[in-house]
């Protein structure tokens, strides 16, 4: 089993950033694929982007490209999202989720959020006009 707890929202200024991390308990969390979701008033819960067990494979929604990088150190049980340009759309929860699996690349089955198995609690991110 893995315990994810998210950190490093708040309130920010457009065209801030802001770093979220997302701290990992389990001997096994080098065997998930890691993915931040977040989920904004009215709307659905939105993947924004995922990363393989090793790291080594990395999938952005196309609308984050240029402007979030994931990454991940398996030695401290960690993942980051680094959010730059921050718009006010980008108000919402975020949460890092974390799904099993025995593939080494990021696939079509982790870019939706019934696939994953461990859910942090979600961080609130604001961005203010």
């Amino acid at each position: 089993q893995v315990q994810l707890v998210e950190s490093g929202g708040g309130l920010v200024r457009a065209g801030g950033a802001l770093r979220l991390s997302c701290a990992a308990s389990g001997r096994t969390f080098s065997s998930h694929v890691i993915g931040w979701f977040r989920h904004a008033p009215a709307k659905e819960l939105e993947l924004l982007a995922a990363i393989s067990r090793s790291g080594g494979s990395i999938y952005y929604a196309d609308s984050m490209q240029g402007r979030f990088t994931i990454s991940r150190d398996n030695a401290k049980n960690t993942v980051s999202l680094q959010m730059n340009s921050l718009k006010p759309e980008d108000t919402a929860v975020y949460y890092c989720a974390a799904r099993r699996t025995a593939i080494a690349v990021v696939t079509a089955t982790s870019r939706s959020p019934s696939e994953y198995d461990y859910w942090g609690q979600g961080t609130q991110v604001t961005v203010s006009s």
